[in-house]
């Protein structure tokens, strides 16, 4: 196989469901990926999620975080609540924003960064006294989106459609591989991914993680894998394009 990284074994840690079109883009560029998905993703029960689907009646706002906030959260949607016809639609990142598209949503606003401070950023999330928020989400997660647009005036409400779990993996196989040189990047789209990958190798992966080089697709995951004891950690832009986009540049670079 040729292609930029050709000869070279990539960790995909993707959950199950999200983690084909990564594996495929560095396939695609010569490259090998191991797929061992660190972090699953379940649907909230709907009979959970009555009171925050009852909020959406009277929306102005709906900010969808992630791609899961996007799937998981209209079909909560579609199942249990509406979005009003007049309700404005924001994503944060392209990913999320082709999720929404696949959903039948194309008057969707995005901002130009991939995190809440650029969503911040934007004209039309300044002026929001008096209206209401819907923070389409998963279980926990950051306060600074919903803090910010409190302290602008806003109602603003979460919609947490989905769980983040530790898989049950067997470790067994990615350690064996791993042990005999087999893998040359771990690729981590959250730092909740990385601690459960820790995890799940156990006392005998650790020098093997600490040791092989990391790829982030956010300064903030990288700066996490910094203090967990990575040392070769490496933030690339956002999204599998962004991982891949540097898995190529560093190769290139460190051959």
């Amino acid at each position: 196989m040729t292609g930029p990284l050709a000869g070279r074994t990539v960790l995909v840690t993707r959950p199950a469901h999200q983690a084909a079109v990564l594996a495929q883009a560095i396939r695609t560029a010569g490259g090998a990926a191991f797929e061992f998905p660190a972090l699953a993703i379940e649907a909230v029960p709907l009979d959970e999620l009555a009171a925050p689907l009852a909020q959406l009646a009277g929306a102005d706002i709906a900010i969808f975080i992630s791609p899961n906030a996007a799937q998981f959260g209209m079909a909560a949607i579609r199942a249990g609540g509406a979005l009003p016809a007049a309700t404005r639609i924001f994503a944060v990142g392209p990913g999320t924003l082709r999720a929404l598209a696949a959903q039948g949503l194309d008057d969707v606003a995005m901002p130009d960064g991939q995190d809440s401070e650029a969503l911040l950023a934007l004209p039309q999330l300044n002026e929001v006294a008096g209206k209401r928020v819907v923070i389409v989400r998963g279980v926990g997660g950051r306060a600074l989106l919903a803090d910010t647009l409190r302290a602008r005036g806003a109602q603003a409400d979460f919609l947490e459609c989905y769980r983040r779990v530790r898989p049950q993996a067997d470790a067994a196989p990615l350690l064996a591989c791993w042990q005999t040189g087999g893998i040359d990047a771990v690729t981590v789209a959250s730092a909740e991914t990385l601690h459960n990958l820790a995890a799940l190798l156990g006392a005998p992966g650790a020098p093997l993680l600490r040791h092989t080089p990391l790829f982030a697709p956010h300064e903030k995951i990288a700066e996490a894998a910094r203090r967990f004891g990575i040392a070769d950690v490496i933030a690339t832009p956002g999204g599998d394009a962004g991982l891949v986009e540097g898995l190529i540049n560093w190769f290139r670079d460190n051959q």
